[in-house]
């Protein structure tokens, strides 16, 4: 890759990105940096899923905070700092808190005695809490945009294979959707109108009247607010690479498979050279396939699959099928794992650059959860999802899902069925591959009850983005907390930037063992918009939707 391209400053270095190319790529270029302080014990975070939903790659842009450097590209001249450490990312004093306080800080009733220090205590975990200092006036003002304001009849909520395809049906049947997609750069999609860089972040139940009953909030890219209106709405969204609990599983270089093949670059190693991958799966065989020669070993907590181990064979790739993964070595970055065979077997340290989590898939569920559809749980991936029918029709009249958003392949309802069904409304049946029982054994469930026999283990992590440990949910659970719902609300577990999107699906698993009863029964949080934090100013430049009855 030649040195032409938009010039910017990193931490007062000059720097370049090519064309295209997104921050975190441009900084990573020789390994994963560390950009970012966790939010209460200021441990060093790197980027996990490279896809803008973590709090890994958070940084400062020309004044603006919290910016995802996987989500931006840099223009000519811009300034990038880091933010929420001091006097740096690197040399952070203010990671001291988590040597002084290493059972957790408890914000809200700590330091009670004597009642003088109260108040100087909760200044200083204020002062140790955030992610950065409020935008300079020009950041501000150079987000202001005027919004976008439509009626159609169809919307499609992403652009991936399963969307395209059913927007491809869609305009067979002469209907041509709106479709909103996250990635900045899609591919243009014939006869149908794409808005690219734009996320959906609230899609509330159906209105009872009118002819458009579905009110779709978005922003696009940096702050530009979205409001549509609609008759139908498909969800595309598809799945992600969730986390894992282990020692050190905040640490730089811990990455998902997702932040993985992210980082993945024509003509460019990628930004590892040691890696091991986590899972025996097919997000496995796709890491390999895209990495395998920065790849030294897999390490699987259940059976390697037969594509995995040809993949591996062709790299010269080490396996360790059923496998404890213990914990992450490494202050700043990951420098090896320990694992341990299964059922009390032998352990070894492996050394190592980057973890890849490759080992669970779950859909993006969230905008079926606020719009009140049926969900269930699926065993198999340990993680909820909609109750679909053939033709991909939810329990919420009008709303369809498509692809990984509405299960694993071989269940989901095919994309033609789905657009037949919107263009023609044709009757929706029973689906041909009934879902797994909720009762079925979750296989995660005994990998945990082994992993969390470990010494130490409450010193886990087990949200990343508010510095909740495992040894807190365990202590909330001995004081009589039950469900995941009062968990978090006790806890603050899942509240964080991802909003609940990596810990919450370890959560439901570990409260299972704790409450010992099935993980749907420990139940969900309540989805509350937005679906992934939105800046204030697309939300502010929407216009008051007109009242009921009331002609704009």
């Amino acid at each position: 890759m030649g040195e032409a391209g938009r010039r910017f400053s990193f931490r007062g270095r000059p720097r370049t990105a090519q064309e295209g190319e997104t921050l975190l790529s441009a900084l990573a270029r020789d390994r994963i940096p560390l950009l970012h302080r966790s939010i209460q014990y200021h441990r060093p975070q790197g980027p996990l899923c490279g896809v803008g939903h973590c709090t890994g790659c958070l940084v400062r842009v020309n004044g603006r905070p919290n910016v995802r450097a996987c989500r931006y590209e840099p223009a000519e001249g811009d300034i990038v700092t880091t933010e929420n450490a001091w006097p740096s990312t690197n040399r952070d004093l203010l990671s001291a808190i988590g040597f002084l306080a290493p059972g957790g800080v408890d914000s809200l009733h700590g330091l009670r005695r004597p009642a003088f220090a109260t108040p100087l205590f909760q200044r200083m975990v204020r002062r140790l809490a955030g992610t950065g200092a409020p935008p300079t006036d020009e950041a501000g003002r150079a987000l202001l945009a005027p919004a976008v304001e439509r009626s159609v009849d169809v919307v499609v909520i992403g652009a991936g294979a399963s969307g395209r395809a059913v927007v491809a049906g869609l305009v067979k049947q002469g209907v041509r959707p709106l479709v909103l997609d996250r990635r900045l750069r899609p591919a243009p999609l014939p006869d149908s109108e794409l808005l690219h860089a734009t996320t959906a972040v609230f899609l509330p139940p159906p209105a009872e009247s009118g002819n458009r009953p579905f009110t779709l909030l978005a922003f696009r890219e940096p702050a530009q607010g979205v409001r549509l209106r609609a008759r139908t709405v498909v969800v595309a969204t598809g799945g992600y690479d969730t986390s894992l609990l282990f020692g050190g599983n905040d640490r730089p270089g811990v990455l998902t498979a997702d932040g993985a093949l992210s980082s993945v670059v024509p003509g460019r190693r990628p930004p590892f050279r040691r890696a091991v991958v986590v899972g025996g799966g097919s997000r496995a065989a796709e890491v390999l396939a895209a990495c395998g020669d920065a790849v030294e070993s897999v390490v699987a907590p259940t059976e390697i699959r037969p594509e995995v181990v040809r993949l591996a064979n062709d790299h010269g790739v080490l396996l360790y099928p059923r496998s404890l993964l213990l914990r992450a070595r490494g202050r700043r970055h990951v420098r090896a794992i320990d694992i341990r065979a299964r059922g009390g077997g032998a352990g070894a340290s492996l050394p190592c650059d980057a973890v890849i989590l490759a080992h669970r898939r779950i859909p993006h569920a969230q905008l079926f959860f606020q719009a009140g559809a049926t969900m269930e749980w699926r065993p198999d991936v340990a993680a909820y999802g909609p109750a679909v029918l053939s033709n991909g029709a939810t329990s919420v009249p009008g709303l369809f899902a498509v692809g990984s958003a509405a299960g694993a392949s071989e269940v989901a309802p095919p994309p033609e069925l789905v657009a037949e069904a919107v263009a023609h409304g044709t009757r929706a049946e029973p689906s041909a591959h009934s879902p797994p029982a909720m009762d079925a054994p979750t296989e995660l469930l005994g990998y945990y009850r082994e992993l969390l026999r470990t010494r130490r283990h409450g010193g886990w992590v087990a949200c990343a983005c508010v510095d909740v440990l495992v040894s807190e949910v365990e202590r909330a659970n001995r004081a009589g907390y039950r469900g995941i719902e009062v968990i978090k609300r006790y806890s603050s577990l899942g509240t964080g930037v991802c909003q609940g999107r990596y810990c919450l699906p370890d959560t439901l698993l570990l409260l299972s063992l704790l409450e010992d009863r099935p993980p749907y029964e420990v139940g969900y949080i309540t989805q509350r918009p937005p679906v992934v934090p939105t800046p204030l100013a697309a939300l502010a430049s929407l216009p008051p939707p007109p009242r009921e009855g009331v002609v704009p």
